[in-house]
This record gives structure tokens, sequence and C-alpha cells, in this order.
């Protein structure tokens, strides 16, 4: 198998794709305007459940934070492929947002987000690479310890 294309790459790691999340609230998952396509947060989900939860420097090792990440950015995208249906029309991973649960002593957030990132390139190769901003937050929805929000550029 070749890693010329992001589903080979994905494939080779062993990653399947689950089924996009449903919005629970009045928003949408991802908006397409001209060759931009902005996904609305995404939760660690795995099987339909909370990969982590909590906070991060409280009861959730960063480790754990790091695979929740990885997580977030497997949904993200899945959201892109259900969005534009083949993962190479992905020109750039253009900006990554980061959010972390955490306590305010905690300073390990890009080392968490790190999960995300690193998976980004992973699939998408040099076009993963991307603009990032990770911030630490109070709380997230249904507790989760991470979410990750993305903007491509779709060709």
């Amino acid at each position: 198998m070749t890693d010329s294309t992001p589903e080979a790459r994905l494939a080779q790691h062993g990653i399947i794709l689950p089924t996009p999340a449903v919005p629970v609230a009045n928003y949408v998952a991802t908006v397409l305007t001209g060759s931009t396509l902005v996904v609305s947060g995404q939760l660690p989900l795995v099987d339909g459940k909370l990969f982590a939860s909590g906070k991060l420097g409280e009861d959730v090792a960063v480790e754990i934070g790091v695979e929740a990440a990885r997580y977030c950015m497997i949904n993200v995208i899945a959201q892109v492929r259900a969005a534009i249906g083949d993962l190479s029309r992905v020109k750039r991973v253009v900006r990554l947002g980061g959010f972390i649960s955490c306590v305010p002593a905690f300073t390990q957030h890009a080392a968490v987000m790190n999960g995300a990132s690193d998976l980004a390139v992973m699939v998408f190769g040099d076009a993963g690479r991307h603009a990032r901003s990770t911030v630490g937050v109070p709380s997230l929805p249904l507790d989760a310890a991470v979410e990750v929000e993305g903007l491509f550029e779709i060709g």
C-alpha cells in the first residue's frame, strides 16, 4: 500500500474514521465557503463515548490529554471527509484550535495539542503543517478534557 493519499496513510496506521458526530445545539458541524472549510470543535469521542473527561493538571495526565487531542483530530478529519467526500481535496490544514480543560497552573497545553498536530501532519504530509492556537479553559462540553477545531483549504 502506498502512503501517497490521506486515506492510505490513515489505513497504514490502522485509523478508521468514525461516523461524524451530529451537532447537539444550534450550529452545524462544518461550513464550506469558497475554498475554506471550517470544522466546529470536536470532542475526543471513541465509539460514541468520551475518551477523557476532567481537567489536565488535576485528574487527567498529560499523556491521556495527548491521546484525547489525537481522538479529537480523528473526529475533525471525519467531519472533513463527510463535508468534501475525498480527503485528497485538502490542499492545506490552515489552522487548528485546541481547548484544554485544565487547572489554572497547567502549562503543558502545547504538548497536549501535539496529539492533534502530529496526526494532521501524518495524514496530510506537508499540507498538514498548520498555524495553531491552544488555550486552557475552565470547562468543556460533557466535561471533555480536550476539544479541537479546524480550518482547511479545499481544492
